[in-house]
Order: structure tokens, then C-alpha cells, then sequence
């Protein structure tokens, strides 16, 4: 992979565990650019890399926001099956927020 701003979010959202989910603002944050999170989810809406969780990363608010094509009932139908539970349409980031993130794979 290259080092362009999105190569650079897809490698922070293949550490997102199964079960856990993280946020646009929270993967924006890491790469030193706190006011990205709208390009977070434009990397988002643009990956065709099958090995990215991109279903992972939700808003700030809890709440699933889009998923491509193919909507939010199929963003919060692959949360659900990986464990991750939705209530009124939104995650419980107290329990499944993933914010463990390292520079390992940056080198």
C-alpha cells in the first residue's frame, strides 16, 4: 500500500476487532487530523478491499450512519452478527469501542 490518506485509514480500520466497532472521528484523530472524519467516511465509501471492516466504523453518536450501496440495514445486520448489539439504531460505544490502535503496521 501506498501512503495516501486513505491506504492510511484502511490500515487503521483493519485493526478494528470483530465485535468492536470504532468512529469516523476517532480513526481521524489518529492520523493526526481531527477534522477529517468526513474523509474517514469518503475512505470509507470508497474501499473495494474486501479484508477492510469498513461495517466497523460508526458515528460519534452511537448511531451506524451509511454503508455504500448497500445501505445501513446490511451495516447493522454485519455489526449484529459479529456480536455488536443495536439499540433505536445505535451502538453502545461504552461497551464496543475499539480504541486500541498502534503504529505497528506504519513502518
Amino acid at each position: 500500500m501506498s501512503d495516501n490518506f486513505f491506504d492510511l485509514v484502511y490500515r487503521v480500520v483493519l485493526q478494528v476487532p470483530k465485535g468492536g466497532v470504532t468512529t469516523y472521528s476517532a480513526v481521524a484523530r489518529f492520523l493526526n487530523n481531527p477534522r477529517g472524519s468526513r474523509s474517514v467516511g469518503w475512505a470509507m465509501r470508497q474501499c473495494n478491499l474486501p479484508e477492510v471492516p469498513c461495517h466497523r466504523v460508526i458515528k460519534s453518536d452511537g448511531s451506524i450512519g451509511g454503508y455504500g450501496d448497500e445501505g445501513v440495514a446490511k451495516k447493522a445486520k454485519l455489526l449484529r452478527k459479529e456480536g455488536v448489539m443495536i439499540t433505536q439504531g445505535k451502538v453502545d460505544l461504552s461497551k464496543y469501542e475499539f480504541r486500541a490502535f498502534t503504529l505497528a503496521n506504519f513502518g
